[in-house]
């Protein structure tokens, strides 16, 4: 299991990782509404990390030695902990889903610089432009959804979901995207959970409601998001240059717009639907096979 389904295209596990990412924009929502933000992502996080720790001892992989667990660790803490633990947060002082949406849709920009300044890789003018292309797309689709409401403590945790992400990517795949998935998602998660933790419990109490609505979603975040869209996104920055796999992050806004629609209701425009064909190109462009990014 340290690579599934090794044949697999990186278009193919791109759409699947992109589908079942996006799911968990919408379960997500579901959940924190019965549920106090750092509280929701502990069950998350820590169910996902047994679950992983468990196969990991079950198939009696190797776990890597102090230095590869404390990588796996540091990972966790960036692309979980402070990614998701500032945007929730963000949601609950009230910042809106579309200047979120907004603000983590800059990752790939940011993955690209970072990328580039530290000589992992070099960009073509086309990457570029199609970096610019789907960052155009994510404002499309989000425009209708941004309010001037949002406070600065809301902005500054954002922000810190965004450095959480972006640092992580280029972390991960530099320093901890070998040895086994699942030692290493067991690592990342539970890294996680202990540093929420305490916020959970001394900030939140651990409020969460014992029904249904909180239950079913979280584990749809559990079994689809945490065990199915991160093992695919820990083998795709493992295969690919850190830009191309950050480029997949243009899809998130137009994906979960659609999925919002079907389940949520929401309305699509044609503006949307723009911005949805305008992320497409450019991810094309990041992504396509004769791009010339250099590990």
């Amino acid at each position: 299991m340290t690579d599934p389904r090794p044949g697999a295209s990186h278009t193919t596990l791109g759409t699947a990782f992109v589908l079942l990412w996006c799911t968990g924009y919408i379960a997500g929502k579901l959940m924190v509404e019965h549920a106090v933000p750092l509280t929701a992502l502990v069950w998350r996080f820590g169910l996902a990390g047994l679950v992983f720790a468990a196969l990991a001892l079950a198939a009696r992989v190797p776990w890597g030695d102090a230095r590869s667990v404390l990588h796996s660790a540091v990972t966790g803490v960036l692309m979980l902990a402070l990614q998701f633990g500032g945007v929730y947060l963000a949601l609950s002082w009230e910042a809106s889903a579309g200047v979120a949406a907004l603000v983590i849709g800059t990752m790939p920009m940011v993955v690209a610089v970072l990328a580039v300044a530290g000589g992992d890789e070099r960009l073509a003018p086309a990457q570029w432009g199609g970096l610019l292309l789907g960052l155009m797309g994510v404002v499309l689709v989000v425009a209708d959804r941004i309010d001037g409401a949002t406070g600065w403590v809301a902005w500054l945790a954002l922000f810190a979901g965004l450095a959480g992400i972006s640092l992580g990517t280029v972390y991960q795949k530099r320093f901890a995207s070998q040895g086994d998935l699942r030692a290493g998602l067991a690592v990342q998660n539970l890294a996680a959970t202990a540093v929420l933790l305490p916020g959970a419990l001394w900030l939140e109490g651990f409020r969460f409601a014992h029904a249904p609505d909180f239950y079913l979603p979280m584990l749809w975040t559990v079994v689809v998001n945490s065990l199915g869209g991160f093992a695919l996104l820990f083998v795709l920055i493992r295969r690919g240059a850190a830009t191309r796999v950050a480029a997949l992050f243009f899809l998130m806004p137009p994906v979960t717009a659609v999925f919002g629609s079907w389940v949520l209701g929401e309305h699509l425009t044609a503006l949307k639907l723009g911005g949805f064909a305008l992320a497409a190109i450019g991810v094309w462009l990041v992504t396509r096979p004769a791009a010339s990014a250099l590990r």
